[in-house]
C-alpha cells in the first residue's frame, strides 16, 4: 500500500509538539525516505542534538541546507551543533554564510518562521473563536494560511467558523478544499458530514462518513454519526451521546 507523505508528516509534527521524539523521529525517517523536505531535516537535527547525537545532527541540518541553502534557522542549528562538537572554524563560517543572506534577503521569510507565525495566528484564532468571536476568529485563521496555504487544520477551521456563523456554503467550500489537499485528514471529511447534515442533505452526509470510513475503518467519529443517522431514520429517540453539536 502506497505511503501517504501528508498523514506521515503531520503524525510527525503532532508528536514532535508533544515532545514524543522517538515517535516523530520515526516518521520523519519514513517522510524523507520518500521525499526530502529541509523543515523534516531540521527537527531530525534538532531531535539528534537532543539525545546528544551531535554527529547525526549536523549532517541533517546539512542535508536541510542542501535542499533549501536560504533556511537561516537551520543555518543556526548546525553552527551551534558544530560550535558544541568543538569545530569552531566551520561554526565560525556557517555563521558568517547565514548573516551574509540574512543581510542580502532582509524581507524573506524562510519556511521555519512562516510556520511560526502561521501557528501564531491560528492560536489567536482559537481565542477569538472559543470567545465566539467566530469572524475574528475567521480574519486570524486566514492570515496563517496565507503564510501556510496546506495547513488543512487551519482551514478546516476556518469552515467550523463559517458554520457557527451560519456560512453553510462557505463553510463546506473550505472543508472541500482541505479535503482536496489531503483526503486523509479525517477532521474535515467530518465536519463536511456534519454540514451537509444541517443543510438538510442527509444523503450527502451519509455519503461523506461513509467515505470517511473507506480511507479509515477506525474513525470513531464517522461510525458515531452513521449510527445517529440510522437510528433517526429508524423513528427511534436519539440518545444524547449520538447527537450532532
Amino acid at each position: 500500500m502506497a505511503v501517504n507523505i501528508d498523514e506521515l508528516y503531520m503524525r510527525g509534527r503532532e508528536a514532535y509538539d508533544k515532545g514524543d521524539y522517538a515517535e516523530a523521529e520515526k516518521h520523519f525517517l519514513e517522510v524523507v525516505k520518500a521525499r526530502p523536505y529541509a523543515d523534516v531535516y531540521n527537527k531530525l537535527g534538532l531531535i539528534y542534538h537532543g539525545k546528544g547525537e551531535l554527529g547525526k545532527a549536523a549532517a541533517s541540518f546539512r542535508k536541510a541546507l542542501e535542499l533549501n541553502p536560504n533556511y537561516t534557522e537551520v543555518s543556526l542549528n548546525l553552527a551551534v551543533t558544530l560550535n558544541d562538537m568543538g569545530r569552531y572554524t566551520e561554526a565560525n563560517e556557517v555563521f558568517g554564510t547565514a548573516a551574509k543572506i540574512a543581510h542580502g534577503s532582509p524581507f524573506a521569510l524562510d519556511p521555519f518562521i512562516k510556520g511560526k507565525l502561521a501557528n501564531e495566528h491560528a492560536k489567536l484564532g482559537d481565542i477569538y473563536y472559543d470567545l465566539g468571536l467566530f469572524g475574528e476568529a475567521v480574519e486570524e485563521y486566514k492570515k496563517a494560511i496565507n503564510l501556510r496555504p496546506t495547513f488543512v487544520d487551519i482551514i478546516t477551521k476556518v469552515g467550523i467558523a463559517y458554520r457557527e456563523k451560519g456560512l453553510y456554503n462557505e463553510a463546506i467550500r473550505e472543508f472541500v478544499k482541505s479535503k482536496e489537499i489531503n483526503p486523509r485528514y479525517m477532521p474535515a471529511r467530518i465536519n463536511l458530514g456534519i454540514t451537509y447534515y444541517m443543510k438538510g442533505f442527509i444523503d450527502l452526509a451519509v455519503a461523506e462518513w461513509n467515505e470517511a470510513l473507506a480511507v479509515n475503518p477506525n474513525n470513531t467519529d464517522a461510525q458515531m454519526y452513521l449510527r445517529f443517522v440510522q437510528h433517526e431514520q429508524a423513528g427511534g429517540d436519539t440518545p444524547e451521546s449520538l447527537k450532532l453539536d
